[in-house]
């Protein structure tokens, strides 16, 4: 059966091609992009399937306004995906609070936004499937990207949360989870903190250099991960978390690992806080 999909960020990367998968499988598509050349090219992809909505997701009247449009244009939205948002690199100490506001708007409060602007007609018909794009990063931080995997712990979160309160009502949350996957996430969609500071050359400067080592040979496919993605949203019961690729299990079981291991060695301090019987 066809779904409705909307999905922000459809200009590039895993949004675009997650797009290009719902379409070319005979769905329908509302795409975010924030540029009106982009809207444009996007309804082209598809004529009468493929809908271009204007939005910035950091604009909480622009995104009302841009689902109302999108579900009278679909009819109704089955699958809400949050995509949309940007990587930024620098010590904790290197990012100022302009910086660390700036990111939490687009990958936090953007998607929240999302959120709440579709949950009122998922409920009405009591069915829809929300997905979070986070990142292996909002499971396993790694020095010079912290608010960066600040922002998708909280994402992380937040679906987290959300699929506690709205499974009573038939709507389904996944986070999910990729490592690296071959997109321009380490180009135009990086930003670094404005304040360098020395002291952290051997540390958190390491991240926009392996960073861009890295940019252009990531094991992850885009394309598959749309795939991917499509396979989850036809699944009856879908799973709360999803990572996509070997380096995103990689690195989540290894925090998983970590913690598990400081647990157990402080487990008699950590129980011993109780009050004596």
């Amino acid at each position: 059966m066809a779904k409705t999909w909307l999905i922000t960020g459809v200009s590039s990367g895993l949004g675009r091609a997650l797009a290009e998968a719902a379409l070319a499988a005979g769905d329908r598509v509302a795409g975010t992009a924030r540029r009106e050349a982009d809207v444009a090219a996007f309804a082209d992809l598809a004529p009468g399937r493929a809908f271009g909505v204007r939005m910035d997701v950091t604009d909480e009247a622009a995104v009302a306004n841009g689902v109302a449009e999108a579900e009278a244009a679909l009819a109704g939205i089955d699958v809400l995906v949050n995509n949309a948002g940007y990587g930024l690199v620098g010590a904790i100490e290197e990012t100022s609070l302009a910086e660390a506001r700036a990111q939490f708007e687009a990958n936090v409060f953007g998607p929240l936004a999302l959120i709440r602007a579709v949950l009122p007609s998922m409920r009405a018909r009591g069915a829809g499937h929300v997905i979070n794009i986070t990142s292996v990063s909002g499971l396993a931080a790694w020095s010079g990207t912290g608010v960066y995997c600040a922002s998708k712990f909280a994402l992380e979160a937040l679906g987290e949360t959300l699929a506690q309160e709205v499974a009573p009502l038939g709507i389904k949350v996944t986070n999910v989870a990729p490592g690296g996957l071959r997109t321009d996430y380490a180009g135009r969609s990086m930003l670094r903190a404005a304040t360098l500071i020395e002291d952290y050359a051997g540390t958190a400067h390491e991240a926009p250099r392996l960073l861009g080592e890295y940019a252009g040979h990531e094991s992850g496919d885009p394309a598959r991960a749309a795939q991917a993605i499509l396979t989850l949203a036809a699944m009856s019961a879908p799973p709360l978390h999803l990572l996509l690729g070997a380096d995103a299990i990689h690195y989540a079981t290894r925090k998983i690992g970590q913690l598990t291991a400081e647990i157990g060695d402080h487990v008699a301090l950590s129980t011993g806080i109780a009050f004596p019987d």
